[in-house]
């Protein structure tokens, strides 16, 4: 059942969890476990299904909380699927839900959840450097520190072969912004961006200024896997998994992330075109037959890239795509990260970005997306590690 074929029609987004978000060491009075905990008890709460009848348990990326210790604390009596992602960053998190998907529909578990939690205030803080043996190899010795100088090579690189310029990095933020006004679940809700403000930002690195950086938040999400026979029992209302994939493209490896020795064809991309075409075929649907998107959003620049990518437009065409005003909300032709994204919501490494996609399915965003009947989900950034799911109303 590889990449997920053959799930579609058979299990459901049935809860979504979130606790309230924090700027980097906000929760102070918290540990990162309890609030791991509250995210996935208000999960079951909003699927309708008892604590104890949940019996899979799912993750990604750095995630810290191992799913027996998870299970015994929240008194869970029966362990019977756990599993992890491997890579950094977000681009595990709909593959995480791809593995409770799997496990739900071959009945190894009942109602599998997917989770993640982060406290960088008490851990470590992911913007900032720390050794690690790819980053040491290939990184390290040429001043490639942090994330955003990684991910600001291929940015300047799109920007160089395309026209993709400021101006249009400025729309993303902007657009994502004014999407967090009407959020109050948003760090940034009641804090309003304009562009006088945006271009005079402190540059952290070129192209990137401030506000083409991700949040840094403390906080955690879940969410409820289970078989769509299950979903006809409960109360509120589930979301439809149509397709979800895992892929990688040849020689990526860990792209700008580690090792960037990416092929030069693929370098100015964030390597989506194969979990693309994926998720795209097993959901028998096309770029235009999405209502709504929540990209990854990481860095301004990913949201050209990221486009490009998944078919939205052609390769170079997504500076043209982007000023035509098809990100924003309630009148463009792909409303995206209508919650205020990883920019301007929260950093979950994308567990929000999926949250947001399940409120649009089932009418409840506070932007929402008038008769929408789809939603893609794409994770992960800069990084060799993709994947993304379609969801459906």
């Amino acid at each position: 059942m590889g990449n997920g074929q053959g799930l579609a029609g058979k299990t459901v987004i049935a809860g979504v969890g979130q606790t309230e978000y924090g700027k980097r060491g906000a929760m102070k009075g918290r540990t990162e476990l309890s609030l791991l905990l509250e995210a996935i008890t208000r999960a079951a709460e909003d699927a309708g299904i008892p604590l104890d009848e949940i019996d899979g348990f799912t993750s990604f990326g750095f995630e810290r909380h191992e799913p027996v210790l998870v299970q015994a604390t929240l008194g869970i009596p029966e362990l019977r699927h756990s599993s992890i992602v491997w890579g950094g960053g977000g681009g595990g998190s709909t593959a995480a839900i791809m593995n409770a998907a799997m496990a739900v529909a071959t009945g190894l578990c009942r109602n599998a959840v997917v989770y993640r939690s982060i406290c960088q205030g008490q851990y470590e803080r992911y913007g900032q450097f720390r050794p690690r043996p790819a980053f040491g190899a290939f990184c390290s010795p040429f001043g490639l520190m942090t994330p955003a100088q990684m991910t600001a090579l291929t940015t300047r690189r799109h920007m160089h072969l395309y026209g993709t310029s400021r101006d249009h990095l400025a729309e993303i933020a902007l657009t994502f912004r004014r999407h967090a006004q009407r959020n109050p679940k948003a760090i940034m809700y009641g804090k309003p961006l304009d562009r006088e403000t945006y271009f005079a930002a402190r540059r952290i690195a070129d192209p990137f200024h401030l506000y083409d950086c991700c949040l840094e938040t403390d906080g955690a999400c879940a969410v409820v896997i289970t078989s769509a026979d299950r979903a006809r029992d409960l109360a509120n209302q589930a979301v439809k998994l149509l397709a979800v994939a895992q892929a990688s493209g040849p020689r990526w490896s860990l792209g700008p992330m580690g090792t960037h020795n990416m092929p030069v064809d693929d370098y100015a991309s964030i390597n989506s075109k194969a979990v693309g075409r994926l998720v795209f075929e097993q959901a028998g649907l096309t770029p235009s037959d999405i209502d709504v998107a929540q990209i990854y959003d990481a860095f301004t620049g990913l949201i050209p890239m990221a486009l490009e990518d998944y078919g939205f437009c052609g390769r170079g065409e997504s500076g043209d795509f982007i000023a035509a005003g098809n990100l924003s909300w309630p009148h463009g032709g792909l409303p995206s990260n209508t919650s205020g994204g990883l920019l301007s919501e929260a950093y979950l490494h994308g567990m929000n970005l999926v949250i947001e996609g399940v409120r649009q399915m089932r009418g409840t965003s506070t932007c929402q997306v008038e008769g929408a009947e789809t939603c893609l989900v794409t994770s992960g950034g800069g990084g060799g590690h993709k994947s993304a799911a379609i969801l459906g109303r």
